[in-house]
C-alpha cells in the first residue's frame, strides 16, 4: 500500500474519531473551550489529506484504480460523518437536512458504477468540487462559530439557528450539483443503459436459437 493510499484509508477512519470527540468529549476530559479547536484541528488535518494523496499519487506516478474508487469514497464518508455527528450534541441539525446530502452521494454514485460496470465513463464535473468545498467550509464555519459559543459570547440558539442555515445553503447546492451532473452526463448514461438492454437481448435472442 503506497502512501497517497494510507492517507486515504485513514480519511476514512478519522470519521468515528472526529463523532467519538464531538459526542464525547466531557467523558474524555476535554474542556468545552478546547472541543472547537480540536475538532477544527482533526477537519484541517483530513481536509489537508485530501489535498496530498492526490498530489502524491501523481507525483510518484502511484495512480491506481483502487485509489480512483477509494479517494471519492472517502471524501464522501468524512464529510457525511461529520454533518451526521451535527445531528447530536449541540448543534442538533434536523436529521433530513443531512438527508439530502447521503442521497445526492448515493444517486451519482450508483450511476457511476452502473456506468463504469458497462464500459462508459462519467466525467467528474466542476460542481462536484464546489459541492466538496462548500460542505467543507459548511464544517468550518460551524466549528470557529462553536469558538465563541464555548466563551459563553455566543448563544445555542444562535449557533443553532446560523448552523441550520448554513448547511441549509450547502444542501441546496449538493442537491443542484446532483441534478447538474446526471443532465451534463445524461447522453452518457442513456448510452450505458442502452447498451446493456441491447446485450440483454441479443444474449435472450441466442437462447432462443440454442433452445430451437
Amino acid at each position: 500500500m503506497n502512501i497517497a493510499m494510507v492517507l486515504t484509508v485513514a480519511r476514512i477512519f478519522m470519521s468515528p474519531v472526529f463523532l467519538l470527540v464531538y459526542l464525547y468529549y466531557e467523558r474524555m476530559g476535554v474542556p468545552l473551550v478546547v472541543l472547537p479547536w480540536l475538532l477544527i484541528g482533526l477537519l484541517s488535518l483530513t481536509e489537508l489529506s485530501d489535498l496530498f494523496d492526490g498530489f502524491l499519487a501523481r507525483k510518484r506516478n502511484q495512480v491506481t484504480d483502487l485509489g480512483k474508487v477509494l479517494d471519492p469514497m472517502a471524501d464522501s464518508i468524512f464529510r457525511l460523518s461529520v454533518l451526521l455527528t451535527f445531528t447530536q450534541g449541540i448543534i442538533q441539525l434536523p436529521i433530513l437536512l443531512v438527508c439530502a446530502f447521503f442521497y445526492r452521494d448515493s444517486m451519482i454514485s450508483t450511476l457511476r458504477t452502473i456506468c463504469a460496470m458497462r464500459g462508459v465513463t462519467l466525467a467528474a464535473r466542476l460542481s462536484g468540487k464546489i459541492k466538496a468545498g462548500f460542505q467543507a467550509v459548511t464544517a468550518f464555519v460551524i466549528l470557529i462559530l462553536m469558538i465563541p459559543y464555548s466563551l459563553g459570547m455566543l448563544s445555542l440558539e444562535s449557533l443553532r439557528s446560523v448552523s441550520f442555515y448554513s448547511v441549509l445553503i450547502a444542501a441546496v447546492y449538493t442537491v443542484f450539483s446532483g441534478f447538474e451532473y446526471v443532465v451534463s452526463n445524461f447522453s452518457f448514461i442513456k448510452r450505458a443503459l442502452l447498451k446493456e438492454s441491447v446485450s440483454d437481448t441479443a444474449q435472450d435472442t441466442a437462447a432462443q436459437n440454442v433452445s430451437n
